[in-house]
């Protein structure tokens, strides 16, 4: 297992030797690659810009101060510069064993990040969705918290939870059980949550199991957990806090033992300030919180994601160069599921395979550039009224709009008759004829 070694100050360079000896001895080889290594006398600059150096190139950093008198500050300057963890330097066994824990702990997470369990859920290697998988991977193989995702809508928070069920790595377990918080109401709250005994209500034929119990050894999803109301927020507060819960209708406390999941686009500490969400509940459902990035942090996985997209709808091989680029340009207030809306528009609009082109996007999603204005506007509507105001009729009203697009039409085409023809979209003969006509009635009026 390779793992580069650099050197700042005499006192690093003294211990060096020693320390490569015993991460040797655990398996941990110098080399070229890998994760980085700084052993340094005191924090500089120069060990600053490494840290930023291998950070830039998404390498862990492990930074090993070997001067007793390193500040606090100092450390935490290191972190800021994007060491993964600052450690003091003490006798060359026990630092190298905490070394190699970290160590193999981050090469595992990055196996997990790259698997097919994984890329198979979660398209992306841009540097903030590569963060974000790595927390992910973490919090579900390495703990059995409570998580809460957050993130704009459209991110994929559902993509996220599953991907923490698949990861968990108790034996056994049931599929995950969802909950659309924003879909229940209050009346069959409790019945969804705690399940109900037979005519325990009006219209319970039949005992049924809620998601406490269907989740027991498995996981619970609760989608939107910022819509619950205030008195479903105490009863779960319990459950969640006890591990215990009664059906509807029952007296008998049943044990369940779940992960909770939870997923919110709501600013939950803003709801807690205004009083609509319970203090107390959050901290129960936030032990680890993991926030996915929305999709104008991440460009560099449009294209990506557009493809996998597009592949699931269509027989089409790709997007050519100008749709490409249209698509990494556009904004998407809804994020990964606006995206996927948008391939889908495309791709119903092509036919066969080969590359997807400009005129399979559909009008309503073209650049506003290139909608031409809509020309009935309010003038229109006014002058039709005054017109109708005045006692004219359909038929007059139509025959002055001609009249008035076909002098427009002349006069910016200066007289040319078959240009201006072409713009109103008749031949020019029509038009020679229309005139005459014109001309005809005015001598005759």
């Amino acid at each position: 297992m390779p793992i580069q070694i650099q050197t700042f100050g005499r006192e690093s360079a003294v211990h060096s030797s020693s320390l490569n000896h015993q991460l040797e001895m655990l398996g941990l080889m110098s080399g070229e690659t890998g994760p980085l290594l700084l052993l340094n006398d005191d924090v500089d600059e120069g060990v600053l810009e490494s840290v930023r150096l291998a950070q830039s190139e998404d390498r862990h950093v492990l930074v090993i101060c070997c001067g007793l008198e390193t500040s606090h500050s100092s450390r935490w300057k290191l972190l800021a510069a994007g060491a993964g963890d600052v450690l003091t330097f003490s006798e060359p066994a026990a630092i190298a064993k905490a070394i190699s824990n970290r160590v193999r702990r981050w090469q595992e997470v990055d196996q997990l990040a790259v698997s097919s369990t994984v890329s198979d859920l979660a398209t992306g290697q841009s540097p903030a969705w590569r963060r974000a998988i790595r927390e992910v991977v973490e919090i579900a193989a390495f703990t059995t918290s409570a998580v809460l995702i957050t993130g704009e809508s459209g991110t994929g928070k559902e993509l996220m939870a599953r991907l923490i069920h698949q990861l968990d790595r108790r034996a056994s377990k049931p599929e995950m059980v969802l909950l659309d918080c924003s879909a229940i109401t209050p009346e069959l709250s409790g019945s969804e949550f705690f399940g109900h005994e037979k005519g325990s209500y009006t219209g319970s034929i039949a005992s049924r199991e809620g998601a406490f119990a269907q989740a027991d050894k498995g996981t619970l999803f609760l989608d939107e957990v910022g819509e619950l109301p205030l008195p479903l927020q105490a009863q779960l507060l319990r459950a969640v806090q006890e591990r215990t819960y009664k059906k509807l209708g029952s007296n008998v406390w049943r044990e369940t033992d779940f992960r909770l999941v939870c997923a919110t686009n709501r600013d939950l500490q803003a709801d807690i300030s205004a009083g609509a969400f319970r203090r107390d509940l959050y901290y129960r459902i936030a032990s680890v919180t993991c926030h996915l990035p929305p999709l104008r942090e991440r460009t560099e996985d449009i294209l990506p994601l557009a493809r996998v997209f597009l592949h699931q709808c269509s027989a089409a091989e790709d997007f050519d160069g100008p749709v490409a680029s249209y698509l990494v340009s556009r904004e998407y207030p809804g994020n990964v599921r606006d995206l996927r809306q948008i391939v889908q528009r495309i791709a119903y609009r092509h036919s066969g395979g080969g590359l997807i082109s400009l005129g399979d996007i559909p009008a309503r999603d073209l650049p506003a550039e290139m909608v031409p204005p809509d020309w009935r506007d309010s003038g229109l509507r006014k002058a039709v009224q005054k017109a109708l105001t005045a006692g004219s009729g359909l038929k007059d009203i139509g025959r002055a709009a001609e009249n008035m697009a076909e002098e427009i039409a002349l006069e910016e085409e200066g007289g040319n008759l078959q240009r201006a023809a072409a713009r109103l979209k008749i031949t020019d003969r029509a038009l020679q004829m229309r005139r005459h006509g014109r001309k005809q009635q005015a001598a005759a009026g």
